[in-house]
């Protein structure tokens, strides 16, 4: 599993040394780095796996500088770097969300080894989620099989079965146009798009879209109405981190189009419906300069409306 980095160390060369590990190991690639906390944010982890943070730093610490970036919604795993041998402050770190320790001075095997079980966790996670998420389909389509009361509610079953994979297929021929089928918020934004689907039956416009983490908490009460309240909010974190990476992914690839032909019709019809056009033409800088990371404001709210406006009006 090619995994992607974030560095946070305010030593420069052991961020060369991280990097270059990373990269001859075949572990994945490191798409950004800062010399300290206070310069970091949840924009520059769209496309985030991992962070890799120094313990101790100026500014903000790595304890403050975790707490922050997960108070914004980032919700991948934290490893953190640090001479220190204070068992209380090491304590700390883990209490705090730390996954796991990297000792100083680096020592290539120990990196190898220590980033090599993250990675093992993250795809043995998102196994896990791909069975939950086939099991849940399974279990939404027995449900539907057994509307058998009348032949009115018949009708009504097999009707909405018919939308609901119309809608579906509209979803999925969309994403793949932009280039995010395989990311994992995939599946969260078909949630979404049906849900929309179902408050426009009910008389909402798109217009009075409520505020993303409202959104994405309705939708996961209706897909889990038993969990407790403390499960839905770290679930909804993770919905939301997983659709900043997905959005964040068809942003770049359109920038991507743009870049090498400015004529595309896919570029010229969806990068200024999706996404503000000058923060396209910045991603596209970005991108012919070689950057990984952006600075670019991406606004994700649009996003999901124009997304559902495109499912409704260019597939019909």
């Amino acid at each position: 599993m090619s995994l992607r980095f974030f560095l946070i160390e305010d030593d420069a060369v052991i961020r060369k040394m991280l990097e270059k590990i990373i990269t001859e190991s075949g572990l994945g690639e490191v798409v950004g780095q800062a010399e300290d906390g206070l310069h970091v944010s949840i924009d520059q982890l769209y496309s985030v796996d991992v962070v890799l943070i120094d313990l101790l730093m100026p500014g903000l610490d790595g304890i403050q500088t975790m707490k922050k970036l997960k108070a914004e919604g980032f919700t991948g795993p934290f490893v953190m770097i640090s001479q220190v041998e204070n068992k209380e402050m090491v304590g700390q770190a883990y209490l705090h969300g730390v996954d796991t320790y990297i000792q100083k001075p680096i020592n290539r095997y120990e990196v190898i080894s220590v980033l090599k079980r993250v990675a093992d966790h993250l795809s043995l996670v998102s196994s896990l989620d791909s069975i939950r998420r086939f099991l849940q389909v399974v279990d939404d389509k027995r449900k539907n099989s057994y509307d058998f009361d009348s032949n009115y509610s018949l009708h009504r079953s097999i009707t909405y079965t018919y939308e609901k994979n119309s809608l579906e297929q509209k979803v999925r021929q969309l994403l793949l146009v932009l280039g995010i089928a395989g990311e994992a918020g995939s599946s969260d934004l078909l949630h979404i798009m049906k849900w929309l689907s179902e408050r426009e039956r009910r008389g909402k416009t798109i217009h009075d879209l409520p505020q993303l983490k409202e959104l994405y908490m309705q939708i996961l009460c209706q897909m889990h109405s038993t969990q407790d309240e403390h499960s839905l909010q770290k679930e909804m974190r993770a919905m939301e981190q997983r659709i900043r990476r997905l959005v964040f992914q068809a942003f770049t690839h359109l920038s991507s189009l743009g870049l090498t032909d400015y004529a595309n019709p896919t570029f010229e019809h969806f990068a200024p419906r999706l996404f503000d056009f000058e923060e396209i033409r910045l991603r596209m800088q970005e991108l012919e300069a070689g950057e990984k990371t952006t600075k670019c404001r991406i606004n994700v709210r649009k996003f999901l409306s124009a997304f559902y406006m495109e499912v409704k009006n260019i597939y019909d």
